[in-house]
């Protein structure tokens, strides 16, 4: 007596000749991105001695050094605390734009996923020398570039989280007889609330990263100096603000990281 036997497989025959054609079309691209741009490695045996000569030059850390970064050190926390602020109080009229529950049309929808797309697709480095020849060099040029480049970071996903929320709420509350901005404070971020801050944490410790060299473009901060230490070739000196950067980061990651627990 013959018996049908099944066989399980993840996907049907159409999904894996699809997932076949796009892993070649991918694998086509790299190799011929690589040789449309004539990627080359010259000698690869060289590169060994090459990092253990410059790591050579950047010992021993010029520990004297510290003394002049300390101010452009606080420089640059203060630009990633001023850019986060700012990006978010722009975010929160922009993710209600970009929201399709809370936005008024069609227009004003598109006009919020313009600017979330827009801010999102600049980088920091290139808002930062649009804002140095608007504002000159200094640390408000860098600010303002972070928080342009945060609004649409904060404004696409604070937009998904009010997509989620009750709306039977914000009914309830407009139904009280509450003015707009009324329901906004208490039947919209009320739901949000956590969502907003452990955004804005997380935001700003990638802002304190993003801040530490913006210098490089005369927008302040510690970038500054790491810029001309570079450029002198002072490698101990580099070695000092290297370490001051890493220590930053790690610290802020790991506030950030202790801060987003207790909002959860």
């Amino acid at each position: 007596m013959a018996t049908d036997e099944r066989r399980w497989e993840r996907f049907d025959r159409r999904r894996r000749i699809s997932r076949f054609v796009l892993t070649l079309v991918a694998a086509v691209a790299v190799v011929g991105s690589w040789q449309f741009m004539d990627i080359g490695i010259v000698r690869p045996e060289t590169i060994p001695r090459e990092v253990g000569d410059l790591l050579t030059r950047m010992y021993p850390p010029d520990v004297a050094y510290t003394t002049r970064i300390v101010e452009p050190l606080v420089e640059t926390i203060q630009i990633a605390a001023l850019g986060t602020i700012g990006a978010l109080v722009l975010s929160v009229p922009v993710a209600l734009l970009a929201a399709e529950n809370t936005t008024p049309n069609a227009v004003t929808f598109w006009l919020g996923k313009l600017i979330v797309t827009v801010s999102r697709s600049v980088n920091t480095i290139i808002w930062a020398l649009f804002f140095v020849v608007m504002f000159g060099s200094g640390p408000l040029a860098g600010a303002v570039a972070i928080a342009f480049r945060s609004v649409g970071f904060l404004g696409k996903l604070l937009g998904e989280e009010i997509e989620e929320i009750d709306f039977g709420q914000v009914e309830a509350v407009r139904a009280a007889g509450a003015s707009s901005v009324q329901v906004l404070l208490y039947g919209i971020l009320p739901q949000v609330k956590p969502a907003l801050v452990g955004l804005s944490i997380y935001r700003w410790d990638i802002n304190i990263r993003d801040s530490t060299v913006l210098g490089f473009v005369g927008a302040g901060g510690i970038g500054v100096q790491l810029f001309r230490a570079v450029n002198a070739f002072a490698w101990q000196s580099v070695a000092t603000v290297l370490l001051v950067i890493l220590g930053v980061v790690v610290a802020t990651e790991s506030l950030s990281a202790y801060t987003r627990a207790l909002v959860r």
